[in-house]
């Protein structure tokens, strides 16, 4: 099994680590001369907790398809039936097997390719691998995820949360083409990119922020760090990473510190901006943000479509998602063989489940 997180570490067949601590440094915008006009509104919070609510649906029908009684002689927690876990020795995340998330919409590679179903790269990152995968998660997506949907509303929040996880999905697509993955960490990742997009974005109207701006960096830094253990999808951490980073210059650009909107003018305030909207430097990260991004993503849906594989041209880049050291492996193990008897040879051939992958 496959999946993936970031700093609650996201935990699914391939980890993800979840990003969580960000969110409360994140810096808040000066304040104006008058304490009680705030010229940035404040949206309550409801996409971000639906999200969760669908996560946790969806981690509840898998277990059901899963049916690891009809399937296993050994289920954990056997007590619930139909919806017991696999053997821990099978998955000690606490959930179904590769099988049951592959049925699901998991992302395998092989099918998204040689039968079309693109619809993977997006639908794997609602799926988990386990009890302990979806908590993190979901613990990470409510700490980082509400803070921002409060400040930036649900359609820019939605925006950065799925076009993320599908990037996530598409670099992990073109890197771990033998694992089932599935996880929301590229979209995880994908907010802490675009929190710091945003930062960097709107600079001039922060006062904490270069405070701000390290301890971001240094979370950042650490959850992918985590990524080089074995059994976390760190391609897709990195893809959602990118993609968010990217996707916050387009989506988060914020005013520039001193102007005011027509419409939010106070009484007793001079009407009309007296500052123009943005700074030069925004459209020009604005513009250079959404080139990139449109580039990146046309080309790696290409090269993916056309069975192209990147560790065939890149002989270090597995060291970004499994460093081996004596304590592990990063290869996946192998399961069973079968042979095949011919007149004049034997044939041999092994195989190894798919793995999961963590995101």
């Amino acid at each position: 099994m496959e999946a993936s997180n970031p700093a609650p570490p996201k935990l699914g067949y391939h980890l993800e680590i979840n990003p969580t601590a960000p969110a409360a440094h994140h810096p808040k915008p000066q304040s104006s001369s008058s304490r009680d006009f705030q010229p940035f509104g404040r949206w309550i919070p409801w996409l971000v907790p639906s999200f969760v609510v669908a996560n946790v649906v969806l981690f509840v029908i898998t277990m059901y398809v899963n049916d690891c009684p009809e399937n296993s002689p050994s289920c954990f927690a056997g007590f619930l039936g139909r919806f017991s876990f696999q053997p821990l020795k099978e998955n000690p995340l606490i959930g179904p097997s590769s099988s049951a998330l592959e049925k699901m919409g998991g992302l395998d590679v092989q099918k998204v390719v040689g039968e079309h179903q693109g619809w993977r790269l997006v639908v794997c990152i609602w799926l988990h691998a386990g009890v302990v995968h979806i908590f993190a998660n979901m613990l990470s997506l409510l700490f980082i995820g509400i803070r921002l949907e409060q400040e930036f509303g649900f359609v820019r929040i939605g925006l950065l949360y799925v076009i993320s996880g599908f990037g996530g999905s598409l670099m992990s697509s073109l890197f771990s083409q033998t694992t089932i993955g599935v996880g929301a960490s590229g979209a995880l990742f994908g907010l802490l990119g675009g929190m710091l997009s945003e930062l960097i974005m709107n600079w001039t109207i922060y006062a904490n922020k270069l405070a701000a701006l390290l301890t971001l960096i240094l979370v950042i830094a650490i959850n992918l760090a985590v990524g080089i253990l074995p059994h976390v999808d760190n391609f897709a951490h990195i893809g959602g990473f990118v993609s968010g980073f990217l996707l916050g210059f387009v989506i988060l650009i914020r005013p520039q510190f001193g102007w005011v909107s027509k419409k939010h003018t106070p009484l007793g305030y001079p009407a009309g901006p007296v500052k123009r909207k943005h700074k030069i430097y925004q459209y020009i990260l604005w513009i250079f943000a959404a080139i990139l991004l449109t580039f990146g993503f046309t080309v790696a849906l290409i090269m993916l479509f056309r069975g192209f594989n990147a560790n065939d041209h890149c002989s270090w880049c597995h060291y970004l998602t499994c460093i081996p050291t004596s304590k592990w492996s990063c290869k996946p193990k192998v399961h069973y063989c079968t042979t095949i008897q011919s007149a004049t040879q034997l044939n041999l051939t092994c195989q190894g489940n798919p793995t999961n992958q963590h995101s």
